[in-house]
């Protein structure tokens, strides 16, 4: 390719990059910033000039708080349950490639093709009736967990297979180190990005769950997304929006925090090294 056509190609390259990126501005990030605006504006439907305001906040804060909070313990309680499971989970599908491991993974995933309103169904005919599991938080961190187990497991397995870990494990194994040990000082610190991406998606999905948690939950057990459906049908918008500002600052430091983590566990594990044995 000359010079002078592919100077013309990297111009059509840069402005079709351009129109994209003003076609995701338009789509995704304008109405979040119109809707942000909302919840501090005095009268949404005058604009900015009818002046701002925290009072919309305040009204959030007084009638929905419990939401909020319950919801943070919801998505932390389910991060913590999916990490400690899929995580192993991968790991044993990770080492087991065959058609039973193919199998295990599409039960998996099972939850995440049905419908979250089926899944929903399913769980209070099968459990709905055991103690005071249906009125209780626990019962909506339960079908979160089996929404968002597939993430984790395919997040973490990829990088786990990805970067050869079963490879260094068996090293690992001739020095004479443990299996518990190879997987904590192994496997994890390798598989720290897709646990990190997992753990993210996990969090995310958590919080924003509508359809599953709409079914799960009782008048005293509603979380965000329930909240947020109810002040959009019967609060004004402002009110609405004012709850979607506080939603995200409340995730946003997750998020970051959990990208952090994940950055610096990248960093540190660079050259990864199999444990020595005489340390066992």
């Amino acid at each position: 390719m000359s010079a002078p056509r592919a100077a013309t190609q990297s111009r059509w390259d840069s402005r079709l990059g351009l129109v994209i990126t003003l076609l995701v501005v338009a789509f995704l990030i304008v109405p979040v910033i119109f809707s942000l605006l909302a919840g501090v504006t005095q009268n949404y439907f005058v604009g900015l000039k009818s002046g701002l305001t925290l009072r919309w906040i305040a009204e959030v804060w007084a009638l929905y708080a419990d939401t909020l909070w319950r919801t943070l313990i919801v998505a932390l309680s389910t991060l913590a349950i999916v990490t400690l499971v899929g995580v192993p989970l991968a790991w044993i599908l990770t080492l087991m490639r065959g058609r039973l491991a193919r199998a295990i993974e599409e039960l998996i995933t099972l939850p995440v093709a049905v419908p979250g309103l089926a899944t929903a169904l399913a769980l209070i005919v099968s459990w709905g009736t055991v103690g005071g599991l249906r009125a209780s938080t626990a019962f909506i961190v339960i079908g979160h967990v089996l929404f968002t187990l597939p993430f984790m497991v395919r997040a973490a397995g990829a990088t786990m297979q990805g970067r050869d870990l079963p490879a260094l494990d068996q090293a690992a194994a001739t020095l004479g180190a443990r299996p518990i040990v190879r997987f904590l000082t192994l496997i994890v610190p390798n598989a720290a990005p897709g646990i990190v991406s997992g753990a993210l998606t996990v969090l995310t999905l958590s919080i924003g769950e509508f359809n599953l948690t709409w079914l799960l939950h009782t008048p005293l057990t509603k979380t965000l997304p329930v909240g947020l459906a109810d002040s959009y049908a019967s609060m004004r918008l402002e009110i609405a929006s004012a709850y979607t500002l506080i939603f995200l600052v409340l995730l946003m430091p997750l998020l970051i925090g959990l990208q952090w983590l994940g950055a610096r566990g990248n960093r540190a594990n660079t050259f990864p090294t199999a444990p020595r044995a005489t340390s066992l």
